[in-house]
């Protein structure tokens, strides 16, 4: 189950193409003592070779000598750099080795590797196994403020299924999780990661077998991952979305409608501004609900109008209790007020309001709505039974019996803080975590290049 959110699968983000492939080694990196060394095999291309053999007569043997040269060329992934992987191997064949031509056909020439960089850029990775999904970014930085993304992974595992009923993390949905991790963790083996973080949030927070199941996280996949508190979850989706809060703005909410937890903060820019949005922050709650524990209790596949206003009143009745919630009313009215989302429901309505024919980052990732296209994305999936969910490209059958638990969430804060613009932010945690690792470690200060 392959999630579209936040760069899965998506080269528009830098994502790498190439799945890497195992071969003998001994094990290497922080992340993993059981890890092996890897290389990854780009696919081969085709050159237009086999169109030329078909275009008038050719002797036979000129041809297998040919094929026989094609055979023995191998191509290897280059990163970002354009630089062979160090692991892999080079082809050469036995006369070459020997010094000596061999006298059936000459030899095809050797292409020299390209020059590597004068000076690599380092690469920071960032991994976040939420209740419903897990994520993983790999980036290098570019000019300040700002990294460019070289891989990334996104699965749904619903790691926090059953969790609401029984207070422990189910055996199937920890195997998804661990199946999930594995690929992570092979993919930050294939790469000199300068500083990572991996940081598990609800379902691992408030699950009775969490830690037992982090400690086979460590066996199993290699990654030691921390849980993070409620605050810090608010304040890293704040950093990873600090672009797409423009200079005029006077006052945010933001909101992340995660699996088993919602994180809400209000964000006051009426004074000077600090280059860390995070630092803005007057109030901030954490919601214990998220799509996967509402729908749940209140049942995702067939909603009714009657359990949609339920859903939402549940929700509503957490926020009243809420004390920060007037520290933004004296900008509410202004026209520099606005709410930004960081979540799959908001993410999956702007693909419906768009009408795409399949889920493009690109285009939602920025976007605005005004209230009236909320409105109308909302009542429209109401509308649509779990079929018709299910059967729209921007939701898929994995969030068919979740959007609308969103939905409910998102209709209980826009009824606390009414706002005539919605920004949707496809971007979260972990660029939040990247931006807060860079920051830190001060590439930015030199060009991202710093030893």
């Amino acid at each position: 189950m392959e999630d579209h959110d936040t760069g899965a699968g998506a080269s528009a983000v830098g994502m790498s193409g190439a799945s890497p492939t195992q071969s003998a080694g001994p094990p290497a990196g922080r992340f993993s003592r059981h890890a092996g060394a890897h290389a990854r095999h780009a696919d081969q291309r085709h050159t237009g070779q086999g169109k030329a053999d078909h275009q008038g007569e050719q002797p036979k043997g000129k041809t297998r000598k040919r094929r026989k040269r094609r055979r023995g060329r191998k191509v290897f992934a280059r990163d970002e750099n354009g630089a062979a992987p160090p692991s892999a191997p080079v082809a050469i064949s036995a006369s070459q080795a020997q010094g000596t031509p061999a006298r059936s056909e000459p030899s095809p020439p050797i292409q020299a590797p390209p020059r590597p960089p004068h000076q690599e850029l380092p690469v920071f990775a960032a991994l976040d196994l939420g209740t419903n999904n897990c994520r993983l970014l790999v980036a290098v930085p570019a000019r300040h403020g700002q990294f460019r993304v070289i891989d990334a992974f996104s699965r749904i595992v619903r790691l926090g299924e059953g969790l609401t009923a029984s207070g422990r993390l189910g055996q199937a949905a920890m195997d998804r999780a661990v199946e999930a991790l594995k690929v992570c963790g092979e993919k930050l083996r294939n790469r000199k990661i300068r500083k990572a973080r991996l940081i598990a949030t609800e379902a691992c927070r408030s699950a009775a077998n969490g830690l037992e199941f982090l400690d086979r996280v460590e066996r199993e996949a290699g990654l030691k991952l921390e849980i993070i508190d409620r605050q810090t979850e608010a304040r890293l989706a704040v950093s990873g979305c600090g672009s797409l809060v423009e200079r005029d703005t006077q006052g945010v909410v933001l909101f992340d409608i995660g699996g088993g937890s919602s994180e809400i903060a209000l964000i006051d820019l009426t004074g000077r501004r600090s280059p860390r949005l995070a630092n803005h922050i007057v109030s901030w709650t954490s919601l214990p609900v998220g799509v996967v524990s509402l729908a749940e209790r209140f049942g995702g596949r067939t909603v009714t109008r009657e359990t949609f206003a339920a859903m939402v009143d549940d929700v509503a009745a957490r926020l009243k209790v809420f004390d920060g919630r007037d520290r933004l009313a004296h900008v509410l009215a202004s026209p520099n007020f606005h709410l930004l989302g960081t979540s799959g429901t908001v993410t999956t309505l702007a693909g419906v309001h768009l009408d795409l024919e399949r889920y493009d980052r690109r285009r939602v990732d920025g976007l605005w709505m005004d209230r009236n296209s909320v409105d109308r994305m909302i009542e429209r999936l109401i509308g649509w039974d779990f079929q018709q969910r299910c059967a729209n490209p921007c939701i898929g059958a994995d969030r068919a019996d979740l959007v609308l638990a969103g939905c409910a969430i998102l209709e209980a804060i826009r009824g606390v803080w009414p706002s005539e613009r919605l920004r949707v932010a496809d971007r979260g945690l972990r660029e939040g975590i990247l931006s807060e690792l860079m920051a830190d470690d001060g590439v930015w200060r030199d060009g991202g290049r710093r030893a």
